[in-house]
């Protein structure tokens, strides 16, 4: 288990339960280094006063605000803690919302809350009681010098807190300049929507996180593996000059046989071997599962 980013209390009401905070993710990507392609050395950086030019060590770093041009009142971590020390070590509830209130938009990044020591029956508790009311708590918590908005939301056992973007920061879909329902070049058919029903009614199946990986990072190890192998370490491919596929769809008619289409290649039966023809009476042709990536 990771460390504990954050420890403190969920507190709604009088009630207060101990817990710490610890990331529910693991992404690694793909960790590539800056080199000199002359001599392929590692390129590094450092932290340097801006007065100077000289290199600074970590342990002389502090944090200032600028309230005036190049005028700053320096912060210590301490100090910040200090300034609101209730807000930092809290998970303050301030409302209840129903589950399927908040639009997606909303989510941000996950965390699982731990209950700490003597605070396991009253985090049940809690749990339970979201469980049971199918509701998401609405809090708020300060981390790293922000204050947060979240949602604490039940996932299995564990109590959820989920970081939640504030309403200033969602732009409006609006600034796209989307074209409206009725507008002639996206109107669609009743036909059109019967098709694509049929598609969607083919693909769906139940919900299984197992079977999504991350192909692009394992086809970049094969091909890491693959110049190690074979002693090109020190390769450099130029860029090839791609000509990007045409996906628009330019009418009416080529839309609905895009969709047909696809039906059409989800829906052929599997090939039988003779002597199978007792079988073929009594089982309905077999489709084929698309691959998932």
């Amino acid at each position: 288990m990771p460390r504990a980013l954050w420890k403190g209390a969920i507190s709604f009401g009088l009630v207060h339960i101990p817990v710490e905070l610890y990331p529910s993710h693991n992404a690694p990507g793909i960790d590539l280094d800056m080199l000199d392609r002359r001599d392929f050395s590692p390129v590094g950086y450092k932290r340097y006063n801006k007065t100077t030019g000289k290199e600074i060590h970590t342990e002389d770093i502090v944090k200032g605000y600028q309230y005036e041009k190049g005028e700053y009142v320096v912060l210590t971590d301490a100090e910040i803690r200090q300034a609101n020390k209730e807000a930092t070590q809290a998970i303050d509830i301030q409302a209840f919302v129903k589950v399927d209130e908040i639009s997606p938009l909303y989510f941000e990044q996950p965390y699982y809350l731990k209950p700490a020591k003597g605070g396991e029956k009253v985090y049940a508790l809690l749990r339970e009681t979201l469980r049971t009311t199918d509701r998401i708590g609405i809090a708020q918590i300060v981390m790293r010098t922000k204050q947060h908005l979240a949602a604490l939301m039940v996932v299995d056992q564990v109590i959820v807190l989920n970081m939640l973007r504030y309403a200033e920061d969602i732009r409006p879909p609006e600034e796209l300049g989307l074209p409206g329902e009725d507008a002639p070049k996206v109107r669609v058919s009743d036909k059109e929507i019967k098709m694509a029903h049929a598609l969607v009614e083919d693909m769906t199946e139940p919900w299984d996180p197992e079977q999504f990986h991350d192909r692009f990072r394992e086809d970049i190890m094969a091909l890491v593996k693959k110049k190690i192998r074979n002693k090109q370490t020190h390769a450099l491919m130029e860029p090839e000059d791609e000509t990007p596929a045409d996906t628009s769809t330019s009418n009416i008619v080529d839309l609905m046989a895009l969709l047909k289409e696809s039906i059409g290649r989800r829906m052929k039966p599997a090939k039988e071997s003779s002597g199978n023809k007792a079988e073929k009476a009594e089982e309905p042709p077999a489709r084929h599962k698309a691959t998932r990536r």
